[in-house]
């Protein structure tokens, strides 16, 4: 429960101080109705008001001076034979685990549970009481240890206060608003300095005689489920939230930027796409990605395509009005244009194409220092026979099934298998290894032959450094001595484990290192310069002080 008040409000980097934390008040209350003994009784009751009417009062009463929240955290068992509606006088949220982990948890502690110890039937009860009056957030337990930040940002959004980062760690050790039941209960709190999810699917099973009380407990836990509050998005950078994005031909807000429900992109991901970076001023490759894009097009027969020059001006426009020239990504779309009637037909396709230039504040996506991890996906790449890779669509839901693979192993991307089994490139990324001195990367038969993959290829006959495009197993990867994935959005990335190997010494090999440092020396003098255009209000502000 948590009640605002109107005192000034100040933070800390290192933890809330704008909040009061009081630690299960009731628990001294709930010990003497309920008759239970705990090694730590004696303490409680000896350090807590043992009224509960008497704590009830005092959390209603004044909030300590220079904090402007009061927080506590109850146990729904704790409020054992008083008058709640006192809760309605605070904003309320719940924290829940699934059953099992709270029976586990329980058991492990105490060596013993029953459905009144882990307190769902209650839980229940008070949700349908304060519920009524207000919107209470349920949190699962999962999602805070998951999404830390999304999760305690769609509960402040919640209860209406500010979100504090100060809220996502702590220091070690015991905490001074623990209870004196913290040395038996919070070890694994004391030995965190925030928030760490662990699979709880690994812990063992439930045993047989704690399976009825799991069991009815779950269906009190399956009535707070719809319940749930979701974690909020977050933006990975935060200058995003307002960004202008070209659509058609006009500049929207991003909020504001939306395309027809019978567009083709919507329909059947009907579009042609480019990655494009900006680095000081300049656009790199964008010759090389603005041929791809119409070759692209063309092998869709997409009618009414726009001109290079069309294309180019739309992006100047669209990153002048972002204030962009460096340390950013575009996404440049094309999709067949909207339809006059729902279908897969490209005769219902009569409004010419429609160009999508999205900006985004983004420094490159990976680890480029420390390295990256990969996974095998079970998923294989398209053949030519189905799908010809060399079309650089917008359909890829192949990536996608792989990237879903690498999310659920805890790694940064998968590694792509050609039909025959032989490595092809990662669901995001063209990939090259090194083998006794010899760069290798696979030939382009089943995925796109990307332009950073170009580029470095150029960069290795610069560099003196042997180069060869071949068929290449798996083994050959999991023994390597290097391997590094290529990209528009994370450039050169180094490779430091495939499938649980350690490649090379797990860290930046020399070749990768070398092709590192040329790659980002191209970057730096190369590629087609923006305009010199300047904030307008900029220019008042200079002459009226001038003036």
């Amino acid at each position: 429960s948590l009640r605002p008040a109107n005192h000034f409000k100040w933070k800390d980097e290192n933890e809330r101080l704008d909040t009061h934390a009081i630690d299960e008040p009731f628990y001294a209350n709930y010990l003497i109705q309920s008759g239970m003994d705990r090694s730590y009784r004696d303490e409680v009751l000896a350090t807590q008001e043992n009224d509960g009417a008497k704590v009830i009062t005092s959390l209603l009463g004044e909030i300590p001076q220079n904090k402007s929240i009061l927080f506590t955290k109850n146990i729904s068992k704790q409020i054992l034979g008083l008058d709640r509606s006192f809760l309605g006088k605070m904003k309320n949220f719940v924290l829940i685990r699934e059953p099992s982990e709270v029976a586990l948890s329980w058991k492990e502690t105490t060596g013993n549970v029953t459905l009144h110890d882990i307190g769902f039937p209650e839980l229940v009860e008070i949700f349908d009481e304060t519920s009524q009056n207000q919107k209470v957030p349920i949190l699962f337990n999962s999602d805070l240890l998951q999404n830390p930040e999304g999760t305690l940002r769609a509960l402040c959004d919640s209860l209406e206060i500010e979100f504090d980062p100060s809220m996502l760690s702590w220091p070690k050790g015991p905490k001074e608003v623990e209870g004196v039941w913290g040395k038996v209960w919070y070890h694994s709190v004391r030995a965190s300095t925030g928030f760490h999810f662990r699979n709880q699917t690994v812990r063992k099973g439930v045993p047989a005689a704690m399976k009825s009380v799991v069991e009815e407990a779950r269906i009190h836990y399956n009535k707070l489920v719809p319940y749930r509050t979701f974690p909020a998005p977050i933006l990975p950078d935060s200058r995003n939230k307002d960004i202008w994005i070209h659509i058609g031909g006009k500049l929207f807000k991003r909020n504001e930027a939306k395309i027809s429900v019978f567009d083709s992109i919507v329909q059947g991901g009907d579009g042609v796409w480019e990655g494009l970076r900006i680095y000081n001023g300049r656009i790199f490759a964008i010759d090389e990605h603005l041929q791809r894009l119409q070759n692209s097009a063309k092998a869709m027969k997409f009618n009414r395509i726009p001109s290079n020059k069309e294309i180019i001006q739309a992006i100047f426009d669209t990153l002048k009005a972002n204030g962009m020239r460096d340390e950013c990504h575009i996404r440049l779309t094309l999709t067949r244009g909207e339809k006059v009637s729902s279908g897969m037909s490209p005769e219902f396709n009569q409004s010419g194409c429609c160009l999508i230039v999205l900006p985004e504040w983004k420094k490159p996506v990976y680890d480029n220092q420390s390295g990256i991890r990969l996974i095998t996906a079970s998923q294989r790449r398209n053949s030519p026979m189905c799908v010809d890779s060399k079309i650089h669509h917008n359909n890829l839901i192949n990536n996608i099934l792989a990237k879903i693979e690498s999310n659920l192993a805890g790694v940064n991307d998968a590694l792509m298998l050609d039909p025959e089994g032989f490595v092809s490139e990662t669901n995001a990324t063209n990939i090259f290894i090194v083998r006794s001195g010899i760069l290798l990367t696979p030939h382009p038969d089943f995925c796109l032959p990307g332009i950073t993959w170009g580029k470095v290829m150029a960069l290795s006959a610069n560099l003196e450094i042997p180069l060869e495009q071949r068929r290449i197993s798996l083994s050959e990867v999991h023994s390597c001595d290097e391997a590094f994935t290529t990209g528009t959005m994370g450039e050169l990335s180094p490779v430091v484990e495939i499938d649980g190997r350690q490649i090379g010494d797990g860290t930046v090999g020399p070749i990768t290192q070398r092709l590192q440092d040329a790659y980002s020396e191209l970057t730096s003098k190369e590629g087609l310069e923006l305009p010199l255009y300047f904030d307008e209000s900029l220019i008042e502000l200079t002459i009226s002080i001038k003036l």
